[in-house]
Order: structure tokens, then C-alpha cells, then sequence
């Protein structure tokens, strides 16, 4: 038998209700901090140790800034998405790659089409099929190709472990998210390694990002996240909608049911579905965004929060139950320092 330490402790964090049963259950682990770096909410064992996939990204966005990388605000934004694959998305991974003196062909990311239906329909029917440029990492693979340039560094072989761009993420990740990061490593679905964090680390280097001072290299991901959510995402993602909702929220969704966001006052969360659904994450997203506080943040939509918690369960195309978070924002306790 296998050994699987991410399920031990797990309990669940979100209910599938039709008609008037529980249909089915989505077990995970969850941590919200408040902005001093204390546990105020704990689902499951917040210490687990998880790969977390494109959630990383900010981070990644971090380092490559750190050795140099200079980007405007809408490319940095790319440099931290899972895009959509729109022709805007696109446009903007060109932009990055031709500021370095780069075309396409010197992405080594794995060729997909684009998240979009509407753009993966129209991009098929005019004649292509799964490209590098449309892949949703694509933004994050140009910005680090766009790093070795500017770092005197080869660019091929960008992805090796051992890649001086490499060695430098690896750092960021264990600077960001505490003694538990980067533990571990691996290659993730794109074809770029990846580093591990615990689900409290993940929460922890999140809560640095938005806390960092002005003109950091932190500060200014942040700042291009914010500035352009729909690059980060897309328009119609749970990523974007939240981060749209509320002024100055970080929120990265990643594969396998990882996200992780932060409130502009230093407060975040992160968490991990342990089957690696996607369905119960906005849910489970708003219920989390409401114990941090979210909606005590100026300027906060609270109707659009609540929109992004309404997952309904579809009986012949009409609602007849939900998908919903089995916590709530009076669920907070202290639970000690993470």
C-alpha cells in the first residue's frame, strides 16, 4: 500500500447537497493567519506538506524580479498567471518574449490549448492546435526566459533544477514560506520544477508578498496582480472575480484544489482539496476570504463575495442544490502561531 501522509488529518471542507442529501463530500486542509501570522482558523492539519502547483507562482514572479527581471505592470501580471489563453493573454506572453529579443520558439513549456472554451474553440478553428504560447504557464515561462537574458544566464536548460533561475526560486520559495519550504522537489504539469510548501507555509509566504514595502520585488507583483486580475486569471475565474471583489486581494488558484490568496492588511489563507477538485474551491475560497476578514476591507463588494460563494448543483439545468463550505467565518479561534 502506498503511503499518502497528505490524507492523514484531513476532514472536510465542503459538502456537494442535492435535493436533500449530501451527495458528497470534498475532504481537505485549511489555514487562515491573521496579518501578525497567527492561526485564527484551522481545518485539517495546516502543517501538511503539499505541492503547491500555479499558487506558487507569485513567489516564482518574486525571484525572477530579484535577479533582475523588469517588467511593466501587465507583463508582470502574466509573469504570475494561469491564463486563460485569450488572444490577450497571448499578445501580453509575445510582449515579454520580444522584449528580451526571444520569439515563441524558445519556450519550453508543454504545448496545450487554451483554459477558454470560447478562445480554445476559435483557436482550433483557425487551424491551430495545442501551442506553447496558448499553454496557461505560458506567461511565467516567457518572464523566465526574459530573467536569464537580463542575468547574463543561458536560457537553455532554463528549466534544469540546477539552473541558476532555478536555484534562485528554490531560495525565494524557502525565504517566503518559512523552515518547511521548497522540502521537497519535483517537475510541475508545464514542464517547470517545483517546490514544496506546507498548506501554513503556502499561507505564510502570501501574507510576506502583500506585506512587503514599497518598491520590493514582493510589493510590485502584488501591485501588477492587483492592477490586472483578468491577466492573473481570466474574466469569468473564481481568481479574478475575488480579486475584483476586493480591493488589494491576492488570490492564485492552483491544480490538484491548491489556493491561496491574501488581504491587503497581511491576512491570508491557503488551502488544499485533498482529491484535487476544482468544484468546491469558490466556496470553500468565500468561506475562508469571509474568516480572514475580507469583507472588512474598504471598498469590499460584498455582493460579488457572495456571488462567488453561489456554486449551484444543476438538476435539469435548474438549481436544485449547492456546493457549499462546511466552515464559517464565526468558526474562527486562536490556535497558536504558525
Amino acid at each position: 500500500m502506498v503511503s499518502a501522509p497528505v490524507a492523514e488529518g484531513a476532514v472536510p471542507l465542503a459538502e456537494v447537497v442535492r435535493g436533500d442529501l449530501v451527495e458528497s463530500v470534498h475532504l481537505g486542509h485549511l489555514v487562515v493567519l491573521d496579518a501578525a501570522g497567527e492561526v485564527v482558523l484551522a481545518r485539517g492539519e495546516p502543517t501538511t506538506v503539499i505541492w503547491p502547483r500555479s499558487s506558487l507562482k507569485p513567489v516564482q514572479a518574486v525571484a525572477m524580479l530579484g535577479a533582475g527581471l523588469d517588467l511593466p505592470s501587465e507583463q508582470l501580471a502574466l509573469a504570475a498567471a494561469s491564463h486563460d489563453g485569450t488572444p490577450r493573454h497571448v499578445d501580453v506572453a509575445r510582449e515579454i518574449l520580444a522584449g528580451a529579443g526571444l520569439g515563441p520558439q524558445a519556450l519550453a513549456n508543454t504545448p496545450d490549448l487554451p483554459l477558454d472554451p470560447a478562445a480554445a474553440l476559435a483557436w482550433q478553428a483557425a487551424g491551430h492546435g495545442p501551442d506553447r504560447l496558448t499553454q496557461n504557464c505560458s506567461g511565467k515561462h516567457a518572464a523566465m526566459l526574459a530573467t536569464c537574458v537580463v542575468a547574463g544566464w543561458p536560457t537553455d536548460g532554463y528549466l534544469d533544477p540546477g539552473h541558476p533561475l532555478q536555484r534562485a526560486v528554490r531560495a525565494a520559495v524557502a525565504d517566503l514560506a518559512g523552515p518547511d519550504g521548497a522540502e521537497h522537489a519535483t517537475v510541475d504539469g508545464c514542464g517547470a520544477p517545483l517546490f514544496s510548501t506546507s498548506v501554513v507555509g503556502l499561507a505564510r509566504a502570501f501574507s510576506r508578498l502583500v506585506a512587503a514595502p514599497d518598491g520590493s520585488a514582493g510589493a510590485r507583483v502584488v501591485a501588477a496582480m492587483t492592477a490586472h486580475p483578468e491577466l492573473v486569471a481570466g474574466e469569468r475565474r473564481d481568481a479574478t472575480r475575488a480579486m475584483r471583489a476586493v480591493p488589494g486581494l491576492v488570490a492564485k488558484d492552483g491544480a490538484d484544489g491548491v489556493y491561496a490568496a491574501a488581504l491587503p492588511g497581511g491576512a491570508a489563507l491557503a488551502f488544499k482539496v485533498l482529491d484535487g477538485a476544482s468544484r468546491p474551491r469558490p466556496a470553500v475560497l468565500a468561506a475562508a476570504l469571509a474568516a480572514a476578514g475580507a469583507s472588512g476591507v474598504a471598498g469590499a463588494d460584498g455582493a460579488a463575495l457572495a456571488a462567488l460563494a453561489d456554486s449551484p448543483v444543476l438538476g435539469g439545468g435548474r438549481p436544485v442544490g449547492a456546493v457549499r463550505a462546511t466552515f464559517a467565518a464565526d468558526d474562527r479561534c486562536a490556535e497558536g502561531a504558525a
